[in-house]
């Protein structure tokens, strides 16, 4: 049996060379979360309802698309896609009928991801549920399913939904995240996770409806799994794994009183109803409810909204609806037409009077108390393990990437049977600040995790004032995050699945200046957390090739995508070699000749020479900087995530980091023993920082032999790589490049200007990366 391609040596990924992997990666794609055909983003109204129909063939992209978008990232570095695709894309049609030409379409382009090189794991993604409760994921009969009518959401603000909005253009901006805190949303993840416990009456085709959601969803995925399985030539050639269920979240359960909102809510944007008085307009009565805005010291209660739904309930009508449309038999102990929670004995609609404010705050046959903690130990770990198994029953040598809820404290399985070791522990990490205001602030930022952690008596102790002072808070969470998993779940890679920034910052000023700085200097800073927090890799968030400057990822006013097509791409790798496929081009050192010798010997003698950058020869021309000396570059601050970055590692990998100011990468390794011939260090150098024409890129190694070439993986998809042949032991390399100037026209700097911020939206982001975790 061939080696794997990818395998998990505790902390870390290592190749069949027994190399250590650094996974540089992409999240693929932002406008997989709406169909195709209909093409329905989230600001189109036009066959939004026609969800059983739906076709997300040709997302992520059509096929006859694939070989420019793989091959544009590819030379941006990437070597990683977190591969995402909805249930919603698999089982749209009604329960076990599966779209084979959707999954046809998928094992197409994940084909031509393997010839890129790509490692690919597939992430089942989903945001407050689905498409029809404001964000991406389930089907549309699985509303349906629990007894609800999505028709009626808007009415009710049972769900906040941009697609029927009146204006999809003045959607409430963030207000889709606030549904997680709305009646659909919290009832659909109740169920799914606790629907046993909390609604044993929800029965439907003789089960509750926490196995028939489960059931259904763990099919999908495993027929996904089966028929990538059956194309033969993708398992471990390209797909390297499965992870969970993106950002699970807990519904009611563990609510503490659902006649309040709860302390630890403190995303409150637009109207903000308590459980109770969703229940109650979710159910068509009139409530008066408190609405929220942001102003300088976070949120603040802006005023109050009457609700009044005149008596349309979001519940399904039982004079309207049948059963039939889908196939399924609902239990005679499931009326529908009333509140689910009301026929649990939650409330009395006879009088509409609570009589159960705590029903979720306590488990119903244990007395236990229900919090955070408890959920993710016991309902997110239950549901893992089917996930888990469903997927190994088809593929058992699949890595499982564990994604619990983002910034909660991770589950505690060191040591257990669930302690896996071909297991990740997946994280997310989003600037709560930078995502709401849309602004990189210099000036301060705040601590989000210690707060959470509770490491401050006050939270204005976690205020850290400085670009410096942010940079490395974003570290020391980012590297806290990753301590959690090591101390709860055992020795496993750890990598961040999506991080990410706004680009639409400061009134979309880029998009008319082509000044791309405050971008580029939040995405430098989460670059240089994740490279400073020691994890395995990271995934970002995202591409989105349909990407507009109006419309964004063309999905609740979101707009993260490191592409757009109206903007300017890097100028190109000059040093890309097409006509000598694989091959060195002439820009390489070794003991002293012009270039290095692929039979030559490796000794000890050869290893300690640490050799200058001066006789590199350059074979085409220097790297152009700009179009128009002076003129706006509009390169979407490229030059902040095409960085340099480990590839593979002969040993294991110490640090590594990337100066954008100065130009400098570093990284420190240890190795076992000398560099074998046939199996060099991979460093990823990308040309635009490192142009080898007239010595503007100088490397220093503490020992060995390097070579900087230019390969072409596919043909139009080269890359510039630094090869180094090292000795035994720790070891050091140093690569200086241009230092480009500061301003539009180089596409890094700013115009001077400084944030006019005060120290105000502290109450609400403190909590931000637990309640705003976008994607």
């Amino acid at each position: 049996m061939a080696p794997l391609r990818l395998r998990i040596d505790g902390a870390t990924f290592r190749d069949p060379q027994n190399r250590e992997i650094y996974l540089h990666g992409l999240n693929l794609a932002g406008d997989t979360k709406f169909p195709a055909h209909p093409d329905v983003p989230s600001h189109i109204k036009e066959h939004f309802f026609d969800g059983d129909s739906a076709s997300f063939v040709d997302r992520p992209f059509p096929i006859a698309d694939a070989h420019t978008h793989f091959s544009r990232l590819k030379r941006w570095g990437y070597n990683t896609l977190r591969y995402v695709f909805t249930w919603e894309a698999l089982e749209h049609e009604g329960p076990g009928k599966y779209d084979d030409e959707f999954i046809d379409h998928t094992i197409a382009l994940l084909r031509i991801a393997k010839e890129y090189g790509f490692y690919v794991f597939m992430d089942p993604h989903q945001d407050v549920w689905s498409r029809f409760t404001g964000g991406s994921g389930a089907p549309m009969w699985t509303l349906y399913a629990c007894g609800f009518d999505p028709r009626r959401f808007h009415v009710t603000q049972a769900a906040l939904v941009q697609n029927t909005w009146p204006d999809p253009a003045d959607f409430p901006k963030m207000a889709w995240a606030t549904n997680y805190q709305r009646l659909a949303c919290q009832t659909m993840f109740t169920f799914f996770y606790g629907g046993r416990d909390f609604a044993p009456k929800c029965v439907i085709d003789g089960v509750n409806i926490q196995d028939y959601l489960e059931e259904h969803f763990f099919g999908a995925c495993r027929h996904l799994a089966q028929r990538i399985r059956d194309a033969v030539d993708l398992e471990d050639e390209v797909v390297i794994g499965y992870e969970s269920m993106n950002e699970p979240n807990k519904g009611f359960i563990g609510h503490p009183d659902l006649m309040k909102i709860p302390k630890d809510q403190n995303l409150r944007k637009f109207t903000t109803p308590t459980a109770w008085q969703a229940m109650l307009t979710g159910s068509g009565r009139a409530a008066d409810i408190d609405t929220y805005d942001f102003g300088s010291f976070g949120p603040y209660k802006s005023g109050m909204q009457h609700i009044d739904p005149k008596d349309m309930s979001a519940w399904l009508d039982p004079e309207t609806w049948d059963d039939s449309k889908y196939g399924w038999k609902r239990a005679e102990s499931w009326k529908l037409g009333i509140d689910v929670w009301a026929q649990h004995g939650v409330w009395d609609p006879s009088t509409d009077s609570m009589k159960l404010p705590q029903y979720f705050s306590k488990h119903p046959t244990t007395g236990e108390p229900l919090d955070q903690e408890y959920w993710t130990n016991h309902y997110f770990m239950a549901h893992y393990r089917k996930y888990r198994d469903a997927i190994r029953s088809v593929w058992p040598e699949a890595i499982m990437l564990c994604q619990p809820a983002p910034f909660e404290i991770p589950p505690t399985i060191k040591g257990t049977k669930d302690d896996d070791h071909n297991m990740v522990f997946a994280s997310h990490f989003y600037d709560g600040i930078t995502l709401i205001t849309k602004k990189w602030n210099k000036l301060w930022n705040v601590d989000v995790l210690g707060i959470l952690r509770g490491r401050y008596s006050s939270p204005a102790f976690a205020i850290k004032v400085g670009e410096t002072a942010i940079r490395n808070c974003f570290k020391n969470q980012l590297s806290t995050v990753r301590e959690e998993g090591l101390q709860n779940m055992g020795l496993h890679p750890c990598l961040y699945t999506e991080i990410g920034i706004p680009y639409d910052m400061d009134d979309q000023k880029a998009y008319r200046t082509g000044d791309y700085s405050s971008q580029a200097a939040a995405i430098d800073a989460n670059h240089f957390a994740v490279e400073g927090s020691k994890a395995g890799g990271f995934t970002w968030w995202v591409y989105t090739a349909s990407n507009s400057h109006y419309w964004g990822d063309n999905w609740n006013g979101e707009d993260l995508s490191i592409f757009c097509e109206e903007d300017l791409p890097l100028p190109p790798n000059s040093n890309s070699n097409s006509n000598n496929r694989g091959e060195a081009s002439k820009l390489s050192l070794d003991d002293g000749q012009s270039q290095l010798s692929s039979s030559a010997p490796v000794t000890p003698s050869s290893l300690k020479k640490a050799l200058s950058v001066n006789e590199m020869v350059p074979s085409q021309p220097p790297l152009s900087a700009a179009a128009g000396e002076g003129e706006p570059q509009g390169y979407r601050a490229a030059e902040a995530y095409v960085r340099p970055h480990p590839e593979v590692v002969h040993g294991t990998l110490s640090s590594h980091g990337f100066d954008l100011k100065t130009c400098t990468f570093t990284l420190t390794l240890t190795a076992p023993s000398p560099t074998p011939q046939e199996h060099p260090t991979i460093i990823f150098l990308p040309a635009f920082h490192f142009p080898q024409a007239n010595n503007q890129t100088s490397v220093e190694v503490s020992g060995g032999k390097w070579e900087i070439r230019s390969e072409e993986v596919v043909e139009g998809a080269g890359q510039q790589v630094l090869r180094w042949w090292h000795g035994g032991g720790e070891q050091r390399v140093t690569v200086k490049g241009v230092r480009r100037k500061v301003g539009p026209a180089g596409g890094m700097g700013g115009d001077g200007e400084e944030e006019e911020e005060g120290e105000g939206y502290l109450e609400a982001y403190w909590q931000m990366g637990r309640n705003c975790s976008v994607m």
